[in-house]
């Protein structure tokens, strides 16, 4: 004999902003950003919402760009009808390929006023917060790829004193360069003028390598997670964890976004 089901009454819920949600728009082959957000969000006061995008290797300008009609419909993914602290699109090589006001305005379709970031924006912000306009960029990007990234620093009025390019096709192999080599390209891609060096591609698994590289060559060092997820901590008003780099010993001003 099947018991009756009762329900019960008196269920309370928790205020919308208890905990403080982030979207994150995903490549559908990327292996490390997720990992990365889960080492530096404190997962009992922050949220990450991920969905992803489908992206076809290898990371060509064109691959890059046919990405665009896909963003708004991975965006509106992301926990409809919740408010949300910031999304980030989680390519420095896309959105530096598309632009940022392209990415902008795809989100911004689906997703109005919500704050949006992108790897190559949150960098530019971070040296700003560090003081540096002389830098060195390292890529693990294909030459043509890597062409875009130098434009775009420079066109945001740095100095790029130096670039080098690792030349890999695939960012599944990006995933999977080893420490030892993310090291030895940066010291081999340092220049003495620059303040500063950039490491791109959300793919690249150097999070963890941050503060020994910054020991070596004596000057901050910024990567496209570590400055993204910077930024997110930083709209999202939570503390900024330590052992990742200088970048987080910068004085909170919650930046926001535009």
């Amino acid at each position: 004999m099947t018991q009756g089901i009762e329900t019960l009454g008196d269920v309370r819920l928790e205020p919308p902003g208890a905990v403080a949600r982030l979207g994150l728009v995903a490549l559908s082959t990327d292996l490390t950003l997720e990992r990365d957000a889960m080492r530096l969000l404190p997962p009992d006061d922050v949220a990450l919402h991920v969905s992803r995008i489908g992206f076809r290797n290898p990371t060509t300008p064109a691959n890059l760009r046919a990405m665009l009609p896909g963003l708004s419909d991975a965006a509106d993914l992301l926990v409809p009808g919740m408010d949300l602290a910031a999304i980030c699109f989680g390519c420095t090589s896309a959105s530096i390929t598309l632009g940022d006001a392209a990415i902008d305005d795809a989100i911004g379709r689906v997703r109005p006023g919500v704050p949006v970031i992108t790897p190559a924006r949150a960098a530019v912000r971070a040296f700003g917060a560090l003081g540096v306009r002389r830098i060195a960029l390292l890529t693990p990007y294909l030459i043509e790829t890597t062409e875009a990234v130098t434009a775009y620093f420079t066109a945001a009025g740095f100095d790029v004193v130096r670039t080098c390019c690792m030349d890999i096709a695939d960012d599944r192999d990006i995933a999977r360069i080893s420490s030892d080599t993310i090291v030895a390209s940066a010291e081999a891609a340092d220049a003495p003028e620059a303040e500063a060096m950039f490491i791109a591609c959300t793919a690249t698994p150097a999070l963890g390598l941050i503060a020994g590289i910054e020991a070596r060559l004596g000057k901050p060092m910024v990567t496209s997670n570590q400055a993204s997820l910077w930024q997110m901590l930083d709209i999202a008003g939570q503390p900024m964890p330590q052992g990742y780099g200088r970048l987080f010993d910068v004085p909170q001003r919650r930046r926001g976004a535009a």
